[in-house]
């Protein structure tokens, strides 16, 4: 069951990246590019990776890709105009190369992992029951200082931006 559900994930990824690549309209693009952020979540979910998921929806997906259709609604984008007969050597040329590139990169990734099984060890942080909890065990005992200067940093850049944005004060 798990592998089956992975296989439709990933088969939704793959189709909804190339989409990103064959769409001629730019909000098109944005909106396969959700549907890539949404299947790679649940492929991490699916990995026991909850807390990545649910940043994976939450920045990137809420956040990111709303800040992107924003900005292409702002920009009033046309669709691309295709120009017939226009580098006729990337036509005959690129498929075949890409072809070749994608095999040899598909050899080597698994003649690298042929004979190697990966293991996810669960109870790497003794005591914690999950992802999140230990991301958040070790967040704001071990790295305290880090996150709290990374805070401070995302609020000046707030208020320079604001500041930048605003004509008159």
């Amino acid at each position: 069951m798990e592998l089956a559900i992975f296989l439709v994930l990933s088969v939704i990824s793959i189709a909804s990246a190339l989409s990103i690549l064959i769409q001629r309209h730019p909000i098109y693009s944005a909106l396969s590019l959700i549907l890539t952020f949404m299947s790679l979540a649940g492929i991490y979910i699916q990995m026991q990776a909850e807390f990545i998921a649910v940043m994976q929806v939450v920045v990137y997906t809420g956040a990111i890709m709303v800040l992107f259709v924003f900005v292409i609604m702002l920009l009033n984008v046309k669709a691309e105009e295709r120009v017939p007969n226009k580098l006729i050597v990337m036509k005959y040329f690129g498929i075949p190369l890409t072809l070749l590139l994608v095999t040899g990169v598909g050899v080597n990734i698994f003649q690298s992992f042929s004979g190697q099984a990966i293991r996810v060890s669960v109870a790497s942080a003794p005591g914690l029951t999950g992802n999140t909890q230990s991301i958040g065990k070790l967040l704001y005992t071990q790295y305290a200082l880090p996150f709290e200067v990374t805070s401070i940093l995302l609020l000046v850049a707030i208020i320079g931006a604001i500041l930048m944005a605003k004509k008159e004060l």
